[in-house]
């Protein structure tokens, strides 16, 4: 049994086998094709913080492989209330065949991890987004991979800059991880006081040398970019910062000159929800390098190769 809490818990073989089978169940959808490996099994969603995407994705994923689905929020359930964590993931696995969890912190959710039966999946914490750079990847590979079928997606990645304009987060966090594992390079750019943390994200892992690099000047950071991304200012839980973010991150919104200073041909990401003429200007966002429609979709397509994959394993 296998769980997905963050980015480095996987291979970079497992992810190309999670890419491949991304666009084959993507190709399935879009020709209307029936396709219910996972009937009968049911997923927990457990939600501590509110979500659209998050939700969206998992419930109507799990529905098109023939699943079902049970919606628990921390109003509607005892997790971390009443009743320990440990306790909670000890019934909730016992009844249902996979788990995820949109939860604060990471804690909570390697101790629901440690005692569960069934797989779980990290839906977002304070520290890391794992499903959601496993669809920007895949996004990014369906763009600019030679092969529709994502079959060369690992060489599509490798030498590639990524640049992350904006808070040091669980994004920036979990774009560090992915760097390191599958060979691009991050180019990360945040104002002073909000920088990433390597040791929250590698742990005591020694990243691969150049996997990232630091820049006071985001205009720096994007320049010869094959990818510019970014994410909103204040992060849910951290709303009693608002206003000192924004002072802090006026220079940190993406604009038609940072990207002019990409490649040409570079794309532009947003995780969402988006505030246009704050971390992004609106003729970005909606622009023709942008990308974030395809990037939202597929957060779905690559949901379900995950839940296919921790549930069935490798299928031929």
């Amino acid at each position: 049994m296998k769980h997905y809490l963050q980015f480095a818990d996987f291979t970079a073989d497992e992810y190309q086998y999670l890419f491949a089978r991304a666009a084959i169940i993507k190709g399935k959808f879009k020709s209307y094709e029936k396709y219910h490996p996972l009937a009968d099994r049911t997923l927990a969603m457990i939600f501590e913080k509110a979500s659209t995407r998050t939700r969206v994705s998992f419930e109507a994923g799990m529905y098109q492989l023939g699943g079902s689905v049970v919606h628990l929020t921390t109003g509607d359930s005892q997790l971390g209330r009443a009743e320990p964590i440990e306790d909670s993931a000890r019934v909730i696995s016992r009844m249902t065949d996979l788990v995820m969890i949109r939860t604060f912190g990471q804690d909570k959710i390697a101790r629901f991890a440690e005692y569960s039966r069934v797989p779980v999946i990290n839906g977002l914490t304070n520290e890391f987004h794992p499903c959601q750079i496993l669809a920007d990847l895949f996004t990014f590979i369906e763009h600019r991979g030679s092969r529709g079928d994502a079959g060369d997606a690992l060489s599509c990645l490798q030498g590639k800059v990524v640049a992350w304009v904006g808070d040091g987060n669980n994004m920036a966090n979990t774009w560090l991880q992915a760097a390191d594992l599958l060979g691009f390079t991050v180019h990360v750019s945040t104002p002073g006081g909000y920088e990433v943390d390597e040791k929250l994200a590698f742990g005591d892992r020694q990243p691969r040398a150049g996997c990232y690099k630091v820049f006071s000047n985001p205009m720096d950071a994007c320049r010869g970019a094959d990818l510019v991304t970014t994410d909103v200012w204040t992060s849910m839980g951290y709303e009693a910062e608002n206003e000192a973010r924004k002072k802090a991150f006026a220079d940190w919104c993406v604009d038609a000159e940072m990207m002019a200073v990409a490649r040409s041909d570079a794309l532009f990401m947003h995780c969402l929800p988006a505030h246009r003429g704050e971390e992004v200007m609106a003729d970005v966002i909606d622009g023709p390098q942008s990308v974030v429609w395809d990037e939202a979709e597929n957060r779905m397509h690559v949901q379900k190769a995950l839940m296919e994959y921790l549930l069935l394993g490798r299928l031929a």
